[in-house]
């Protein structure tokens, strides 16, 4: 059963593992990111680097993917270096993603995307993602965005996001900490992302400890967003519930079943 936990090196990085790598301003990706690779060969894995500097890259991987010379998404690029790595026989494929705010000019909805589908991906094949970002050089919203959608994080500092949604498996997304009106928004998007992509979004919801005002009426205009579109929140506590019913939720206009 996958978890969510923090790193203190990329060592401890293990199979299935999509980890969220923040970065000081003067640190660089390749050094930071060394042994990860190295490790690549150790393991039989074959390593893809996906970022700006597919100059230097060539060095350290198999396969070295510019984003801004993507033909296609993202997720089908990665999709279709891992069946090649099968076939070559390769254990796995571990994959590094130097993301800038440059090679996603489709903007925060983009990457968003990519992110849950890589989370998926990690979590459906075994494979290790590890996505590095420079906290200096992405807004708060769309860093927290991206951080909540990643189950690993490396490092302490900054703390880790106040809620997560990650991958659990072929049919659900685990859903645990606290969203309350801050973290809001971006519970928001991460819905919206998912339903835009399933008809039927099924969030796991033991380890959420609390769900407030805020976050109950981001979770109906999301489920509004799309028609034909349904959430069911499996786990959600009796208080939950009650509160759901009787802040006027429980309507047939807004489509989220909540299932104990």
């Amino acid at each position: 059963m996958r978890a969510a936990r923090t790193l203190a090196t990329l060592d401890e990085a293990g199979s299935g593992d999509h980890i969220c790598q923040l970065m000081g301003p003067t640190d660089d990706v390749m050094d930071r990111s060394r042994a990860f690779i190295a490790d690549g060969a150790l393991f039989g894995d074959k390593v893809m680097i996906v970022g700006p500097a597919v100059q230097t890259a060539g060095e350290y991987a198999q396969t070295v993917l510019d984003p801004a010379r993507l033909d296609g998404s993202l997720i089908a690029a990665v999709r279709r270096e891992a069946e090649s790595a099968g076939r070559e026989g390769y254990r796995s494929l571990r994959v590094l993603r130097h993301v800038t705010p440059g090679a996603w000019p489709a903007g925060p909805e983009e990457l968003l995307r990519s992110e849950l589908d890589l989370e998926e991906f990690a979590a459906d094949s075994g494979a290790l993602v590890v996505c590095a970002y420079r906290g200096t050089e992405w807004d708060a919203p769309t860093l927290e965005e991206v951080r909540c959608v990643h189950p690993h994080h490396l490092g302490s500092r900054p703390a880790s996001p106040a809620f997560r949604v990650y991958r659990t498996g072929k049919e659900g997304w685990t859903v645990n900490g606290i969203i309350d009106a801050e973290g809001a928004g971006a519970f928001g998007a991460v819905l919206c992302t998912l339903l835009a992509q399933n008809a039927t979004v099924r969030l796991i919801c033991h380890g959420l400890e609390f769900f407030d005002a805020a976050a109950m009426g981001t979770l109906a205009d999301a489920a509004r967003h799309l028609p034909d579109r349904k959430v069911v929140l499996e786990g959600a506590n009796e208080t939950l519930r009650l509160a759901w019913d009787l802040s006027g939720f429980a309507v047939p206009s807004i489509p989220v079943v909540m299932a104990p």
